[in-house]
This record gives structure tokens, C-alpha cells and sequence, in this order.
């Protein structure tokens, strides 16, 4: 099963160790060094092939396999950042297929969360109004149970 409670194929757990591994190394210097020296490979060898449509489709070709590659591996990333962080939230995804009062329903949301995390000085916190909502509440009682202790060994 998936973090999603899909269940694997028989080329799951392969093809999750293969995308993995190939994820991690087009990441790498390595693989930046490696399509730097092919695009330098390729521009150095134009005046050989006479700048032929041919040359050119090599090009082409190369960086729509990689393109679409790649995209594949980015949102293969997201996901599993989305799901590896505890109350992250993926209310964003899709948000294009949204009407415009699910819009207005998602800014009204997030424009709460805002609020909560200005009142506790960090914008980076909190990831959902229900957990914002639970730290400033445990913010408040810490805060108040400090202050009765405090008046009471000062009084």
C-alpha cells in the first residue's frame, strides 16, 4: 500500500526504488555537469553538420524526452514531501479546477491562517487553522499559567 492507500502493481516496489535512485541523481552536480557538457557537445558540433535540421531535431528531441521526464519525477517529489510532513496540507492541489467560490472559500482560509500566525510572530508555523488555532490556545494557557505563578510567589 501507498501513502494514499492505493496498492502496488507488481512493478511497485522496482519501479519505486528505480524512481528514487534516478530522482536523487538528476538532482546531483553530476547530472547538471552532464547535460551542460551534451548541450556544449551539441552546439560545438553544429558547423560539422552544417547547422542541419537534423542537428537541430537532435536538440529538440533530447530536451522534450527530458522535459517530460523530469516533470514526472518533480511531481513524483511533491508528493511524497506533501506526504512526509506531518499536518502539511494539500488543499492547493488541483487548484485550478476550483470554481470561484472555492477560491474565495480557500483565501478566506488561508487569510485566517495569516491572522493566527501573526498573533503568534511566526508565518511559518502553522500548516492548518485547526493546529493554529490549537497552539495559540496552548500559547494562551501556558501564557496565563506563568502569569498566576508568577503573582503568586511575587504576592
Amino acid at each position: 500500500m501507498t501513502a494514499h492507500g492505493r496498492s502496488r502493481g507488481a512493478l511497485g516496489p522496482g519501479l519505486e526504488r528505480f524512481a528514487r535512485r534516478v530522482t536523487e541523481w538528476t538532482g546531483s552536480s553530476l547530472a547538471f555537469a552532464g547535460a551542460t557538457g551534451f548541450v556544449v557537445l551539441w552546439a560545438i558540433t553544429g558547423p560539422l553538420f552544417h547547422f542541419s535540421d537534423t542537428w537541430q531535431l537532435v536538440i529538440n528531441t533530447f530536451t522534450s524526452i527530458v522535459t517530460f521526464l523530469m516533470v514526472v519525477l518533480i511531481q513524483r517529489s511533491q508528493n511524497e514531501i506533501v506526504a512526509a510532513i506531518d499536518g502539511a496540507s494539500n488543499r492547493l492541489i488541483n487548484v485550478e479546477d476550483l470554481t470561484e467560490e472555492e477560491v474565495r472559500t480557500l483565501r478566506e482560509y488561508y487569510r485566517k491562517l495569516v491572522e493566527i500566525a501573526r498573533r503568534e510572530e511566526s508565518l511559518t508555523r502553522s500548516h492548518s487553522i485547526e493546529e493554529a488555532a490549537a497552539r495559540a490556545r496552548d500559547k494562551r494557557r501556558r501564557s496565563q499559567a506563568l502569569n498566576a505563578t508568577a503573582s503568586r510567589s511575587g504576592a
